[in-house]
């Protein structure tokens, strides 16, 4: 065991590598003051983040986080509850409470002066934090005051900064402020609080296990107090990030056990996927597919195997359109017919690659009508449902037809959207899907 021992303190003993203390106390408290250089210094960088994320460039973000100061004051709150120097705690707080202040203030100064005010994915990634940002924050911050104790050693204080990521959901609370958006602002300033509670926590082990000296002068009933108001924000900030990443994860289950049983269950030869669908309201999974028609046994037969998956509680709705099976019987005749006049094979050529291009539209809108669910979610809450194709409108007055993307939301009774909000509902999907003329049609169940 000694010999263990001895190994072990060889190779993972920081005391060896540790710099003076008072160097590296003297480094933390320079950092945390928010004055002159300091504040001028954090308000550019909140609007570098902020103009990174309206116009959702992440090197732009990186680079803020990088030339932010934020960090300061919160290792020297962790450094004060370590060595229990409550003077310094309070010189940290007021600075990290001026910080927060004129950060929030900025960027809401920002949003409001920005004519360009849609959310994007750098911006809605901040609004829903889950416990992997408690681990990023705290592994972070633990890194962050080993560098700071060694002397900075490599490119670990870059790095903290980028992975720990305080600027963002601080310009995050401030579009939320600026649009009147509070459930952004909320989750935004939530992600903010787990940043700064735990990088502190990661900062109080860290001068803990490397044997900081601790003032004498405060009386041991203020330095429990301290640490029992650390430990009290640590689980406060735990339960609610607890709850969010637990049904995060359900949530990825449940998609998971929906995706097998499709791959597995709902492949019929001739017939092609094209869309689905999952009601959780009505437990109703509906899926729409082309090709050949499936016999109602099948479906019967695989609605019959949805516990398998543990989708006991849902039932298998299956669509399908006589137009959707013309396309691909079409496609299947002229890949098997065989013709010995050059011409009329250029023909079937030119059709079998026209329709592989509409099958791959099917496809297309398929999964771009997956990929907006998290951000309708936030945007528009009153819709439940999102369906997404591509279609032909034939004119009566000419030969002509126009490639016209439909899209169909449904929402309840009680959450209707109003005339402003589908405008912009579907000015939004016109955007997001690029497409030259979108219609949207709006179904309450």
């Amino acid at each position: 065991m000694n010999i263990i021992s001895s190994i072990l303190r060889h190779y993972f003993d920081l005391r060896s590598d540790k710099i003076a203390e008072a160097e590296t106390i003297a480094r933390i408290k320079a950092d945390a003051s928010f004055r002159g250089a300091n504040l001028w210094v954090l308000i550019f960088a909140i609007f570098t983040a902020s103009l990174g994320l309206n116009v959702n460039s992440t090197a732009v973000i990186i680079g803020a986080m990088l030339i932010s100061p934020l960090m300061g004051p919160i290792v020297g709150m962790g450094l004060a509850v370590g060595t229990v120097d409550l003077d310094l705690l309070k010189t940290s707080a007021k600075n990290f409470g001026v910080a927060t202040l004129v950060s929030v203030l900025t960027a809401t100064l920002y949003f409001l002066l920005s004519p360009y005010k849609e959310a994007q994915s750098e911006l809605l990634a901040r609004t829903a934090p889950t416990l992997y940002d408690v681990l990023i924050a705290f592994f972070g911050g633990a890194a962050g005051i080993v560098a700071i104790a060694t002397g900075g050693k490599g490119n670990v204080i870059p790095g903290v900064a980028i992975a720990t990521a305080l600027m963002p959901p601080l310009c995050t609370a401030g579009y939320g402020l600026a649009t009147g958006q509070w459930l952004f602002f909320l989750g935004a300033f939530y992600l903010f609080f787990i940043n700064t509670v735990f990088i502190a926590a990661a900062t109080f082990l860290g001068v803990r296990l490397m044997g900081f000296e601790q003032h004498q002068e405060v009386l041991p009933e203020r330095a429990r107090r301290a640490r029992h108001v650390l430990m009290a924000a640590i689980i406060l900030t735990l339960v609610p990030a607890g709850i969010m990443t637990f049904s995060l994860v359900r949530k990825s289950l449940f998609n998971q056990n929906v995706g097998r049983f499709i791959d597995n269950e709902l492949t019929w030869t001739g017939t092609q996927i094209i869309s689905q669908h999952v009601d959780r309201d009505a437990k109703l999974l509906r899926v729409a597919v082309i090709g050949r028609e499936v016999n109602k046994n099948l479906v019967a037969a695989a609605e019959q195997r949805l516990p398998d998956y543990n989708l006991e509680d849902y039932h298998l709705t299956l669509i399908q359109g006589t137009q959707s099976d013309s396309l691909l019987h079409l496609v299947g005749q002229l890949q098997t017919s065989k013709t010995d006049y050059k011409q009329t094979a250029i023909q079937q050529s030119q059709q079998i690659h026209d329709l592989e291009l509409t099958l791959d539209g099917y496809q297309r809108y398929e999964t771009l009508s997956a990929q907006l669910r998290p951000e309708l979610q936030v945007l528009y809450p009153e819709v439940q449902a999102l369906s997404l194709a591509r279609t032909l409108v034939q004119r009566t007055d000419t030969a002509l037809s126009t490639p016209v993307v439909v899209a169909l939301a449904e929402t309840s009774h009680q959450h209707r959207l109003s005339t402003e909000q589908t405008t912009k509902l579907a000015d939004w999907l016109r955007a997001r899907t690029e497409a030259d003329s979108l219609r949207l049609i709006i179904v309450s169940e």
